[in-house]
């Protein structure tokens, strides 16, 4: 064997050893995280128990990872139990691990993309459209709550409100975002204020703000909008400038059927938006515990 071939051979020994790698921690990232059954023995006396589930969508190149802490503490509090992961392909294939009963009561819902670092979200908008039409037409899922992540809710919006058909088949109770940049066009040193809306250049917001005047919520539905400041800043959590995310309420200012909430974590980066105990009891509070 020559020389040239002996390290042709070990270059291509590496580069399988590197795919396999790399296949393996990607496998490990998508497992989905386990789900503990929520008995009736185990209900508690301030929480509300129904069976309107709660999506939770990470964002770019989000995973397991993101809501593992989320998931295990609501579990581990009798508070709401994962049912179902459900994992989406490039290619708009769905598979599903978990079951999803007719009397679960505040089923958790984790979607998973196999693959989420492209350059722009549009590829997830898409396959977030299939998830969605999926869960209503195989698990019946016509009312859901919605927790959201970073590009999970831009992702998010854009698929809703660009779906005719979703927004009659699943209605829209609660929705969590969580750092979401909404406009990306304005200087992240503007302090917030509504007239801004004005000089976004942003086209994917200029779009979301002709669909959002034109849809009409089959009922009542609240959004919360919960952002962070990362140490020694008061502009940004490290990742999305806040004003990104603080333009969310001019596109819903002045609809009749929303109710709009917004709260700004200081000491807080994008990425502990979605692990912090105070944080996670706000959402709590929020979406299942009694008044």
């Amino acid at each position: 064997m020559t020389t040239m071939k002996k390290l042709f051979k070990i270059l291509l020994s590496l580069l399988t050893g590197f795919i396999l790698i790399g296949a393996g921690i990607q496998a490990y990232l998508l497992r989905g995280t386990a789900g503990v059954p929520l008995t009736r023995a185990k209900y508690r006396s301030d929480v509300r128990y129904s069976s309107t589930p709660t999506i939770l969508i990470p964002g770019w190149g989000g995973n397991t990872v993101t809501y593992q802490k989320l998931i295990n503490y609501y579990q581990e509090r009798h508070i709401a139990q994962k049912t179902l992961t459900v994992w989406i392909s490039p290619w708009g294939n769905i598979r599903v691990t978990g079951h999803l009963n007719k009397g679960d009561k505040n089923a958790l819902i984790q979607v998973l993309y196999d693959w989420n670092y492209d350059s722009t979200f549009h590829p997830q908008v898409k396959q977030l459209s299939r998830a969605l039409s999926y869960l209503h037409s195989r698990y019946h899922i016509d009312r859901t709550n919605v927790i959201v992540h970073s590009y999970g809710g831009t992702e998010f919006m854009h698929a809703y409100l660009n779906s005719p058909q979703l927004q009659k088949d699943l209605q829209l109770n609660k929705v969590v975002f969580l750092g979401v940049p909404v406009e990306e066009s304005l200087s992240s040193r503007l302090n917030y204020h509504y007239h801004l809306i004005k000089h976004s250049r942003d086209k994917n917001f200029i779009r979301l703000r002709k669909q959002m005047k034109d849809w009409q919520p089959t009922g009542k539905l609240t959004i919360y909008n919960f952002m962070g400041t990362k140490p020694g800043s008061t502009h940004t959590d490290g990742e999305v400038p806040l004003i990104q995310s603080e333009m969310l309420k001019s596109l819903i200012k002045g609809h009749p059927t929303i109710q709009y909430y917004q709260k700004v974590y200081p000491q807080t980066t994008h990425r502990q938006l979605h692990d912090r105990a105070v944080i996670l009891n706000q959402i709590a509070d929020k979406l299942w515990m009694k008044e």
